[in-house]
């Protein structure tokens, strides 16, 4: 289906529904800082715990949730799992997300309080 006026086809409902998803279970700041952190690099759990100031069994939970949904993966080294994002346009829309977030920071903070109201 169309968009009124725009020429844009409307994504179907279920593209829409795991759009939705994902984006949900990147609300959470610690999910956010955990796929930033694997964005730039694998991390074993105790390497992201160090790095996003959780506790191992809260990041260790949400390492669960973000493999579940796919946005995140693991392999085995030794006795220790490697995690690294499974989705590289996830690894774009968190990067792109908080740069312009960040460069809109450096100039004035009012898109943090724009955005604490939605």
């Amino acid at each position: 289906m169309a968009a009124a006026g725009s020429g844009f086809e409307d994504p179907p409902a279920d593209v829409l529904a795991e759009a939705a998803a994902a984006f949900g279970l990147l609300a959470s700041p610690a999910r956010l800082h955990i796929v930033w952190a694997l964005a730039q690099g694998e991390s074993d759990v105790t390497g992201l715990a160090e790095r996003v100031g959780g506790a191992l069994p809260a990041v260790s939970q949400h390492l669960a949730k973000l493999k579940l949904a796919g946005l995140v993966r693991s392999r085995r080294e030794g006795r220790r799992q490697v995690y690294f994002v499974d989705d590289p346009d996830v690894v774009d829309v968190v990067r792109l997300t908080v740069a312009r977030l960040t460069d809109r920071g450096a100039a004035a903070d009012a898109p943090a309080r724009r955005l604490r109201g939605l």
